[in-house]
């Protein structure tokens, strides 16, 4: 008997659950009734995992959101921005009421709002823009500056997304993220371990990577760029067996975007002759460094996920002794020179 009323009990908790619910689905109307409409558009989550660690780093680095939306045929439908301290909750998501019954782009841009960016939309985004005319592009006192300028970081993500007609409620989505700007550190050492002064070298990488399109794809510019380092300095590691200080010198630049094969070179001189230290195409060095645990991930993927480079030249008699290299701890033995 005990047995028999638990069992109606819980037929009767069920099916008491069952009506609630279906009591909650129709108290809101898609048609013109006495109920609240239903809350129709999309709660978007943001992720940055496109990096080494393959963890979730957008609370702690992005600080300011900008997202765009646009309709199925590419026209432009609002822009909602966020810049305030919600981005560091990993809980936080963005509300955005849209009509359903649609297909939408989303793109965002994490670190393009803040007071600090260092990049720009070529034309504001507004009533009447397409998804292909947007543009993104490096700040005109960025290019070019000497010294150069620690660029403000730059993420990017995109997403389509339907919103069906029936929708009772928004519909939840998550928008990727990858890092469009990168840190490389240029390290010089003697093989002797004599000290290396940085005010005896020029040091200057030059690219074509100051503007981005719609889908983040890097555009070529008549110009091109030539960064120089925002920062130069020496660094003390340890010294030799015979007690000698070993000291390094440094420099360090902020870049945009590093693409797969394209013409990026790192250009070292001496400052007082003139006469050419070193000339590498930098994309190329800095792939060799990839381990052979992440031999079938894409050149491209690498470089995208990959944005804090530490390479150490070494030098001999004030030469470049090219075929010793050691970037992000990976010493790697050059068996082409001319690579």
């Amino acid at each position: 008997m005990t047995r028999f009323f638990h069992k109606i009990t819980r037929s009767i908790v069920a099916a008491a659950t069952i009506v609630a619910a279906a009591m909650g689905l129709y108290s809101c109307s898609l048609v013109n009734d006495d109920l609240d409409p239903c809350p129709q558009g999309v709660v978007l989550r943001f992720v940055y995992d496109y990096n080494m660690e393959f963890a979730n780093a957008f609370p702690p680095q992005v600080d300011c959101l900008t997202l765009l939306v646009y309709d199925q045929a590419g026209n432009y439908v609002k822009t909602v921005t966020e810049t305030s301290s919600v981005l560091a909750d990993e809980n936080w998501r963005m509300t955005i009421d849209l009509p359903a019954g649609q297909k939408y782009h989303f793109v965002a841009y994490g670190g393009l709002e803040c007071s600090k960016s260092s990049f720009h939309f070529v034309n504001t985004p507004a009533a009447g823009s397409s998804l292909t005319s947007l543009q993104v592009a490096m700040d005109a006192n960025c290019i070019g500056a000497d010294p150069g300028v620690d660029l403000h970081p730059l993420f990017f993500g995109d997403l389509d997304l339907a919103i069906p007609a029936n929708a009772l409620d928004y519909v939840e989505a998550t928008v990727y993220m990858l890092r469009d700007t990168n840190s490389i550190r240029i390290l010089l050492e003697n093989v002797d371990g004599t000290p290396v002064n940085p005010a005896d070298f020029n040091f200057a990488i030059t690219a074509d990577n100051t503007l981005m399109a719609y889908n983040n794809d890097v555009v070529p510019t008549p110009e091109g760029i030539t960064y120089s380092p925002w920062v130069t300095g020496q660094n003390s590691v340890g010294s030799t067996d015979k007690g000698d200080l070993v000291t390094l010198a440094y420099a360090e630049f902020s870049v945009a975007r590093l693409i797969d094969e394209a013409p990026v070179r790192l250009n070292i001189t001496n400052a007082n002759t003139g006469l050419k230290v070193l000339s590498i195409p930098l994309v190329n060095y800095l792939l060799l460094l990839k381990s052979e645990r992440y031999k079938n991930m894409p050149a491209q993927e690498y470089l995208d996920r990959e944005n804090h480079w530490d390479i150490i030249l070494f030098l001999q008699e004030g030469k470049w002794l090219d075929t010793h290299i050691v970037i992000n701890d990976w010493t790697v033995r050059i068996n082409n020179a001319e690579l």
